[in-house]
C-alpha cells in the first residue's frame, strides 16, 4: 500500500512540474545584432508558452530587446540567452503590440525603459490581465510575478520617428493597425534589417484575432519599399524581403475570395467551404487558426458594408 502512495504522489509530482523552457535558436546577423527564435507554435504545455521570437540590439552601454515572451518565466529565459552573447544588461525593450506572447515577460527586465505604439500601451493596460489568464490556463499553473509592464515613450497611430538609442540608429514605424490596433515595426537602417513583429511571420499562420485585414495588407505592400536585407519576423525563420510578397499575395487572395462569397450572400461557414486554402494548409496551427481567420475577415467586410 506504501508502494502504491508513493507511486501516486510521484506522478502527482511530475505532472505539476512545468518542463523546461525550449532553448532559441540564436542567429547572429551582424556583431550586434541577434534574433533569438522561439519555436514555432502556439502556446502549449510543449513549449511552456515560449514560442516568439526576439531580437537583441547590442548597444554601447546596455541591451535592446524587442519582445519579451509570455510571463516573466520566459523572459528571464530570454535574458539568460542574452547573457550568454553579452555581459552588458537589458536597458530598453521594445514591444512590436500589445500580444501576451511579445509583452509579457517585461516584467523580468525591472528598470528598463519599455518603448511602444500609443496603442500597444492602451491595450497592454486594457487587456493585459486577460493575456496573464489565457496563459496561465493553457499551462495549467499561476505566474504571480508577472505584471503589466507597459511603455513609458510611446510612438503615435501612422508615425515614423528616428531615434538613436545607446549608440543605436533605429526607425520605429507605427502603420495603421494591422495585425493588431497597436503595431510597430523596427528599421535599423545601418544593419538593413526590419524587426516586424506579427505584421510578418512565416510558416505559422498569422493570426487574425485582433485583426483590421485590409490595413495589414496594405501594410505588407509598403514594406517592399523599405531598404532592408533582413526581416526578423513574430514567429518562424529569418526571412528575405523577397519572401514578403508571397504573404501579401496569400492575404490578399484571401480577402478577395471572402468579399467575393459576401458579395453573393454566402454566410461565412459557406465561404469558408468554398476557399482554395492549399497555400495555407501546410502552415503551423493552420487548423487551430484558419476558421478564425475567415471569420474575422468576413465580420471586416460585412462592417465594410453595411
Amino acid at each position: 500500500m506504501m508502494r502504491w502512495l508513493w507511486v501516486a504522489v510521484a506522478a502527482m509530482y511530475t505532472v505539476s512540474t512545468p518542463a523546461a523552457l525550449p532553448a532559441p535558436k540564436v542567429e547572429k546577423i551582424t556583431e550586434r545584432v541577434y534574433a533569438l527564435l522561439g519555436p514555432e507554435g502556439l502556446p502549449d504545455k510543449k513549449n511552456e508558452g515560449y514560442m516568439v521570437n526576439s531580437t537583441v540590439i547590442i548597444g554601447e552601454h546596455g541591451v535592446i530587446l524587442i519582445d519579451t515572451g509570455f510571463n516573466d518565466e520566459i523572459g528571464t529565459h530570454i535574458g539568460e540567452a542574452i547573457a550568454k552573447l553579452t555581459p552588458k544588461p537589458v536597458t530598453h525593450i521594445i514591444n512590436t503590440h500589445h500580444h501576451g506572447d511579445h509583452s509579457l515577460g517585461n516584467s523580468a527586465f525591472p528598470g528598463a525603459q519599455v518603448l511602444s505604439a500609443q496603442k500597444c500601451k492602451e491595450l497592454l493596460e486594457s487587456d493585459g490581465y486577460m493575456w496573464i489568464d489565457i496563459i496561465q490556463n493553457v499551462l495549467e499553473r499561476k505566474f504571480p510575478n508577472t505584471k503589466l509592464v507597459p511603455a513609458s515613450v510611446t510612438f503615435a497611430d501612422g508615425s515614423t520617428t528616428e531615434r538613436a538609442i545607446d549608440g543605436v540608429k533605429l526607425r520605429f514605424i507605427v502603420p495603421l493597425g494591422s495585425h493588431t490596433p497597436g503595431d510597430m515595426m523596427i528599421v535599423l537602417p545601418d544593419e538593413k534589417i526590419l524587426v516586424a513583429g506579427d505584421i510578418v511571420v512565416e510558416h505559422m499562420a498569422p493570426s487574425f484575432r485582433d485583426a483590421n485585414v485590409k490595413n495589414w495588407i496594405t501594410t505588407l505592400g509598403k514594406i517592399a519599399a523599405l531598404d532592408v536585407k533582413t526581416i526578423i519576423p513574430g514567429h518562424g525563420p529569418l526571412m528575405l524581403p523577397k519572401q514578403v510578397p508571397e504573404m501579401h499575395a496569400r492575404m490578399s487572395k484571401l480577402y478577395a475570395a471572402v468579399e467575393t462569397g459576401y458579395k453573393k450572400g454566402l454566410t461565412d461557414a459557406e465561404i469558408r467551404k468554398s476557399l482554395d486554402l492549399s497555400e495555407w494548409k501546410n502552415m503551423v496551427s493552420f487548423e487551430q487558426l484558419m476558421g478564425g481567420n475567415v471569420n474575422r475577415t468576413f465580420l471586416e467586410i460585412e462592417q465594410e458594408n453595411f
